[in-house]
């Protein structure tokens, strides 16, 4: 009887918790999450919640998906440029804790956000337009998918990226089983098993910027891009690209990763987590057990999961890798016990930073359980 009661007491909880973040983004009028702009024959969208970072919800990807489809087919529409409000970041991620209070009571939240923003990513990997995502301060996560995927990626000193889902119990989505392996080397492993953060000219350095530009020019790059008559990709390229070297900041640094990336190279190189785990202990450099320690505070079913995705990623197309991803979505979110739930609560929730992940460690994550994780769906599979 108490059982039973208790699971009442926690499921009411969860549902009045996400009433009550439905109902945070419902107080701002319809659509003022996502600003829309035609500026001659550019669209500019604004993702517009700078208290939240701009992390993206629902609303503003069934605002922003449409819109995109919009001006894709429209012959006034030439350019597409999309930009974060209040100066600290351009989208911080997705807003994973109304995914997972949704999750927990079975609500559809948990499986139409991944659906609908993954296709939204593919939306912006397959667009027909030149698409500049100014990515002037904080990207991660769900911000990443929103740029990463389009022809142009503006950093500034500002931008602080990183991909950092395995400390939440979750993996590097939003595509980055397509991006990430095709990163420099074992690059795109070493970013997505240790959640490690670029910052600035570095973004550009790692192949996630196309383009580096002092964050005070920005503005100055925005209106000559509007001001282009029916811009070529070309066009765009060649604006970028004397903006880029008119940005001297930081240009005399080394790239932050300099001098690890041949060892990053050899000890990432493995057929497993835990041949790379055994590697960076072996090593014994500083650098290498730095490493080694944030592996092991990272969810151990996360990085088997992100390994194998990233592995198999290598060798797919952007829509096969994000169908892989929407199975995974669904692995992490069906079981109410997984580290995806655990994670959120121990960093976005009570955040003690104590997450209890289950399995404990990497011995005991079997190859089966993450090999069902990439199970398809059948007629859930996401289409795209």
């Amino acid at each position: 009887m108490s059982i039973t009661i208790l699971n009442s007491t926690h499921r009411f909880r969860s549902l009045c918790r996400l009433q009550r973040i439905r109902g945070q983004m419902m107080t701002s009028q319809a659509g003022a999450e996502i600003l829309v702009e035609k500026v001659g024959n550019a669209g500019v969208i604004t993702l517009n919640r700078p208290k939240a970072l701009n992390a993206l919800n629902m609303n503003m990807i069934r605002l922003m998906y449409p819109q995109l489809k919009k001006w894709e087919t429209d012959n006034e529409t030439d350019i597409v440029i999309v930009k974060g409000a209040g100066g600290k970041a351009f989208c911080a991620g997705g807003d994973i804790r109304a995914v997972t209070e949704a999750g927990k009571i079975g609500d559809a939240l948990a499986k139409n956000f991944f659906r609908e923003e993954y296709i939204l990513n593919n939306t912006i990997g397959t667009y027909q337009k030149p698409y500049v995502a100014l990515i002037d301060g904080i990207t991660m996560g769900g911000g990443v998918g929103l740029s990463v995927h389009g022809r142009f990626r503006v950093a500034t000193e500002k931008t602080l990226f990183a991909m950092p889902e395995t400390a939440i119990g979750l993996f590097p989505d939003v595509g980055g089983g397509y991006f990430l392996p095709r990163l420099q080397g074992q690059l795109g492993l070493f970013l997505a098993l240790t959640g490690f953060r670029l910052k600035g000219r570095d973004v550009q350095r790692a192949g996630v910027a196309s383009h580096f530009v002092e964050s005070q020019k920005i503005a100055a790059l925005e209106k000559e891009l509007v001001d282009l008559k029916t811009p070529s990709i070309e066009d765009v390229s060649r604006v970028l690209d004397s903006y880029q070297k008119r940005s001297s900041l930081d240009a005399e640094k080394p790239f932050v990763l300099e001098q690890h990336i041949d060892l990053i190279d050899k000890l990432f190189q493995s057929n497993s987590v835990e041949g790379i785990v055994h590697n960076l202990k072996t090593d014994g450099s500083p650098f290498a057990q730095k490493q080694a320690e944030t592996l092991a505070k990272m969810s151990p079913t996360s990085l088997k999961i992100t390994f194998k995705q990233l592995q198999a990623g290598g060798t797919m197309s952007l829509q096969e890798v994000l169908v892989m991803e929407y199975r995974l979505s669904q692995a992490c979110m069906v079981q109410k016990g997984s580290d995806f739930y655990e994670g959120v609560r121990a960093v976005l929730v009570d955040k003690d930073h104590s997450p209890k992940w289950s399995p404990s460690t990497l011995k005991e994550v079997s190859e089966q359980s993450v090999e069902d994780c990439f199970s398809s769906l059948g007629d859930r599979d996401l289409k795209l």
